[in-house]
C-alpha cells in the first residue's frame, strides 16, 4: 500500500486512469485502514483469490504430506512446491514463516510415521538381536554394526568367504524385504545411508522408536548392499582367474615358441615330399622317413600338437590349473547362495545343482553331469582320453559358464540389486495395465505395439536404402568383401583450418591471461570467494592456526592432481611443512567440509555477468576424472600412469553452462570412460 515502492511509470498510469493530473496524491492512498481492508476485499473478489483456510489448508497439507511420505525432498523444494500449487490455485500467500511451519510439521510426521511403521515390523526376538548391533562383539573393540558396514576390500577367496558370512550374518535377523511393500524405498535407503554415516553412540542416544527404525532400515538395506558386494568380488575373482590363466599361458606360449617353430620347419620340409611330382606314390613313405626318421617325425607330432593351440582356445588348460584357488571359496557359493535363472539359463542352473550336491563328496569323476554347459573349446579339458568328466575340468567350465550367465542375467540371485532378475522391477499385472497408457504417451508410442514396430520398421528401411543408394559415390565409406567377413571402414572427417580470424582472436585472449601458477591461483580464488572458510576442524573448535588457507589450498592440489604432498612441502614455510599439511589433510579434509566449499563456489559463479549470459544450460559435457582411493576398496585399479603406485577409480562429471555437477557417475578402477 505504500505508492513509494512502486514503480514511477505504474504510478503514471494509474492516475491517467484514473484522471489524476498530480500523483503525489498517490501517496495517501492505503493511510486509512478501512480502504486497505474493503479494497483488499474488492481484489479477491474480483480475482477469485481465496483465503488461506479451510479447505485449501487441509488439501496443501495432504499434498505436502504425500510428498514427505514419498520422497525425501527437502523443504526448500517443499517450500517452491506449496508456494507454485497456491499461486495455481489462486490462494492468498500466507507469511513465509507460516508455510514453513506447515511443512516442518508435515515432515515430522511423515518421519514419525515411518519410524512408528519400521520399529513394529520386527518381532520381541528379533528386537533384542538388532539392539545387540550397538554392542561389541567378542573378539574385536569394535560393534557389530561398526563391523557389517565394513565390505571387503580385497579380491580373494577369503574375502569371498567373508563377505558371504556378513551377508549370512544380515540375513539371520529375518527381516526381509516383502515386509515393506507399503514403505517408501527413497524414504529407507535414506535411513539407512544415515545409519551407515552416523556413529554408534548418536544411534544409541536416540529415543526407542527411532533407533529401532534406524537398525532395521539398516539391516534390510545392508543385506541387500553385502549379497551385491559378495557378488562383485566373486565376478572379480573370477576376471582375475582368467587374467592370471591367460598370462600364464602367454609366458609358456613365448617359452615354447622356439620350440613350436623348429617343429614346424620340419613338418614342413617333410610334406614338401608330398608335391614333388617325379617321386612315385609308392615311395613318399620312404623318401620321407630317409629324411626324417619315423621315431623323430612322430616326436615332432606329438610336440606339435601338445603346444600349438586351436583357434578357439581361450587358456582354459590354465584356467583348470586355478582349481586350488577355486577350492577355497566355492562350497561357501554352492552352498549359500541360491540362483535363480531365466529359460536360457536353465542349463548353467542345473549344473550349479548338480555341484551343489556332488561337489562335497571326493569323486574325481563327475560322469553323470549335465553336459550342455560343456562347448566345443572346454571339451577336450573336462572330457578325458578315458571318456570321465574330470572333477577340476568340470568345476572351471561352470565357473566360467556361470559369469558368463551372471553378466547377461541369464542366472540371478532373488534379493541381490546389481545381479537381481531385471524382469521383476518392471510392472506387472493390474499395475501395469494401470499405467499402460501413460507409459506409451510418455515415450511417444501408439498403444497397439505391432503399429510401432511397423513404423520402426520403415523408419530402418528407408535408412538402409538411403545409405545404400549414397554408398557408391561416398568416398569416405569403403567396403572390402574380399575376406571371411565383409569389413567396413569410414575414413575421419577432414579438419577444417582456422580462418586468420580466429587465430588473432585466440592469440588476444591468451595475451589477456596472466602467467600464474596454480597454486597462486587457488590463492586468488579464495581472496574472491572465501572458500576455504569451510573448513572447519574435525572437532568443530573455532579457533584457526594462521595461513590456514594456504595449508588447505595446498592439500588440495595435492588430492586434485594425484602428486601427493611431497612436491609441495616447504620446511621454510610453517604453512607448507610435512607435519602443517598432514595435521590440515586430517582434521579439515572431509566430504562435508569439501562439499560446502563446492557449495560457495558454485554460488560465487553464478553471480559473475558472464556466467548470467553464457547460457541457457542447455549445453552440457561430460569428462572423467581420475582420482587415488584413500582406502582400500575392490572398485579401484591400478594403472601407473594416473596413480602412481596407488589404486584409484575414475569419477565422470557432468556439467553444463548452467549447473556444475549436475550428475555423476563413479566408475570402477581404469576403465576407459568413453
Amino acid at each position: 500500500t505504500d505508492m513509494n515502492h512502486i514503480p514511477s511509470g505504474v504510478r503514471h498510469f494509474t492516475a491517467r486512469q484514473l484522471g489524476i493530473r498530480d500523483i503525489t496524491v498517490l501517496a495517501e492512498y492505503g493511510q486509512r485502514e478501512n480502504t486497505r481492508r474493503e479494497h483488499a476485499a474488492l481484489i479477491r473478489q474480483h480475482y477469485q483469490y481465496r483465503e488461506f483456510a479451510w479447505p485449501w489448508t487441509f488439501r496443501l497439507t495432504r499434498l505436502l504430506y504425500t510428498r514427505s511420505w514419498i520422497s525425501n525432498e527437502r523443504p526448500g523444494l517443499l517450500f517452491d512446491l506449496a508456494t507454485g500449487w497456491l499461486m495455481q490455485h489462486r490462494i492468498i500467500l500466507p507469511g513465509a514463516t507460516t508455510l514453513t511451519r506447515l511443512i516442518s510439521e508435515v515432515r515430522e510426521k511423515a518421519t514419525l510415521r515411518l519410524w512408528n511403521k519400521l520399529a513394529l515390523i520386527p518381532s520381541a526376538e528379533q528386537r533384542s538381536q538388532l539392539e545387540m548391533l550397538l554392542g561389541p562383539t567378542d573378539c574385536s573393540r569394535l560393534s557389530l554394526l561398526e563391523s557389517l558396514k565394513k565390505g571387503p576390500v580385497t579380491i580373494s577367496g577369503p574375502a569371498f568367504n567373508e563377505a558371504i558370512e556378513r551377508w549370512k550374518t544380515l540375513n539371520d535377523f529375518g527381516l526381509h524385504a516383502e515386509n515393506l511393500s507399503t514403505l517408501p524405498a527413497v524414504r529407507l535407503k535414506n535411513l539407512a545411508r544415515y545409519a551407515g554415516m552416523t556413529s554408534v553412540f548418536n544411534i544409541a542416544r536416540m529415543s526407542p522408536q527411532k533407533r529401532m527404525a534406524v537398525l532395521v532400515a539398516f539391516v534390510l538395506a545392508w543385506e541387500t548392499l553385502a549379497l551385491d558386494d559378495a557378488l562383485d568380488v566373486l565376478d572379480a575373482m573370477l576376471a582375475v582367474i582368467i587374467r592370471d590363466a591367460r598370462k600364464i599361458g602367454q609366458k609358456k606360449r613365448l617359452r615354447s615358441l622356439k620350440d613350436l617353430d623348429k617343429s614346424a620347419l620340419a613338418l614342413a620340409s617333410a610334406c614338401s615330399y608330398l608335391l614333388k611330382e617325379e617321386t612315385p606314390d609308392e615311395s613318399i613313405r620312404a623318401e620321407v622317413f630317409s629324411y626324417i626318421p619315423r621315431q623323430k617325425l612322430a616326436e615332432i607330432i606329438t610336440l606339435v600338437r601338445e603346444i600349438a593351440r586351436p583357434s578357439d582356445d581361450n587358456f582354459h588348460e590354465e584356467m583348470v590349473e586355478q582349481y586350488g584357488r577355486v577350492r577355497r571359496f566355492l562350497p561357501h557359493l554352492l552352498n549359500t547362495v541360491k540362483f535363480s535363472s531365466a529359460p536360457a539359463g536353465v542349463t548353467t542352473l542345473n549344473a550349479c545343482d548338480y555341484l551343489s550336491r556332488e561337489f562335497s563328496s571326493r569323486r574325481q569323476f563327475f560322469d553323470d553331469a549335465p553336459t550342455e554347459i560343456i562347448s566345443r573349446s572346454w571339451k577336450r579339458l573336462v572330457i578325458n582320453k578315458e571318456k570321465h568328466i574330470t572333477r577340476r575340468g568340470y568345476t572351471l567350465c561352470f565357473l566360467s559358464k556361470l559369469q558368463d550367465s551372471l553378466r547377461r542375467r541369464d542366472v540371478y540371485v532373488t534379493g541381490s540389486n546389481r545381479w537381481g532378475d531385471p524382469r521383476a522391477r518392471l510392472l506387472q499385472g493390474a499395475d501395469w495395465q494401470a499405467n499402460r497408457i501413460k507409459v506409451y504417451r510418455s515415450l511417444g508410442h501408439p498403444t497397439d505395439p505391432q503399429e510401432a514396430i511397423k513404423s520402426l520398421g520403415h523408419q530402418l528401411d528407408s535408412r538402409y536404402r538411403q545409405v545404400a543408394a549414397r554408398l557408391c559415390e561416398n568416398e569416405a565409406v569403403e567396403l572390402d568383401v574380399s575376406g571371411p567377413k565383409p569389413r567396413l571402414t569410414i575414413s575421419p572427417l577432414a579438419s577444417l583450418d582456422e580462418p586468420d580470424s580466429l587465430k588473432r582472436l585466440s592469440k588476444m585472449i591468451s595475451d589477456l591471461l596472466p602467467p600464474v601458477d596454480l597454486t597462486e591461483l587457488l590463492l586468488e580464488i579464495n581472496a574472491h570467494t572465501g572458500f576455504a572458510d569451510e573448513f572447519f576442524h574435525a572437532s568443530e573448535a573455532s579457533a584457526r592456526v594462521d595461513d590456514l588457507p594456504v595449508s588447505i589450498s595446498a592439500v588440495l592440489m595435492a588430492e586434485a592432481c594425484n602428486i601427493g604432498l611431497e612436491p609441495l612441502i616447504r620446511s621454510n614455510v610453517p604453512a607448507l611443512t610435512r607435519h602443517r599439511l598432514n595435521w590440515t589433510k586430517a582434521n579439515y579434509l572431509r566430504a562435508e567440509t569439501i562439499t560446502s566449499a563446492n557449495a560457495r563456489l558454485v554460488d560465487f559463479q553464478a553471480t559473475l555477468p558472464l556466467a548470467q549470459i553464457w547460457g541457457g544450460g542447455e549445453v552440457a559435457s561430460a569428462d572423467g576424472m581420475r582420482f587415488v582411493t584413500p582406502v582400500r576398496t575392490i572398485n579401484a585399479g591400478p594403472n601407473r600412469k594416473y596413480f602412481g603406485n596407488n589404486r584409484g577409480i575414475t569419477w565422470y562429471n557432468f556439467v553444463s553452462d548452467q549447473y556444475s555437477g549436475f550428475h555423476g557417475i563413479v566408475i570402477p578402477g581404469t576403465l576407459r570412460d568413453s
